[in-house]
């Protein structure tokens, strides 16, 4: 049987690329490590003149163009281990459910220190529970993914990643915020290859 998502039918121009950012929904946890995803989105939308609005689905999404380039940009509402129920009829609305190259995630990294952004195409989800949600409901993880370095604690990572990082960190964070929404930019403007040269550089 064919995964329930792929019933509706997409008409018109199938989206330039997709951006997801990944996050966790409410005020409790606005600010946290986990969310820099979002906040990449809300950059991306605020740069090009849009805004993210509640939709069906359990989603905000906004559809805007960059250079020409038609981009939807999705924060799922769903909470973080459950993103791929709320991503999955967004990739097929998007016409992207054969083009998992175009569907952009980007998300908090524990294995890269704070700050540090990598751009990476499928490969290991390393415990992140969004990105496994999203390949259990995709059948795949083989999408871009812009990675925000969010450093791993000695101790257990759950309340970690909730927590609101330090005044320092969140300087560091907010420029690669900054930086991850330029390697959105980049992918459609350079392509993959050109863009992981120029951000994963040490």
């Amino acid at each position: 049987m064919a995964p329930r998502w792929r019933r509706t039918e997409r008409t018109g121009t199938p989206s330039d690329l997709l951006v997801v950012g990944l996050g966790n929904p409410g005020s409790k946890y606005e600010g946290t490590r986990h969310n820099v995803g979002l906040q990449t989105i809300e950059v991306l939308a605020d740069r090009h003149g849009g805004r993210l609005r509640s939709a069906k689905g359990d989603v905000m999404t906004d559809d805007i163009r960059i250079d020409g380039h038609r981009v939807g940009l999705v924060f799922p509402l769903t909470y973080m281990n459950e993103s791929g129920r709320a991503v999955a009829p967004q990739v097929r609305r998007h016409g992207l459910s054969d083009a998992l190259d175009r569907l952009v995630v980007v998300h908090d990294e524990l294995d890269l220190p704070v700050g540090r952004l990598k751009v990476k195409v499928g490969g290991g989800l390393a415990g992140h529970n969004g990105l496994k949600s999203l390949r259990d409901h995709l059948h795949s993880a083989e999408f871009v993914r812009v990675r925000i370095g969010i450093d791993r604690p000695p101790g257990p990572t759950h309340d970690y990643v909730l927590r609101r990082p330090s005044k320092d960190e969140r300087a560091e964070l907010d420029v690669a915020v900054q930086r991850a929404a330029d390697a959105v930019e980049a992918l459609l403007a350079d392509g993959i290859d050109a863009t992981m040269a120029r951000f994963n550089a040490p």
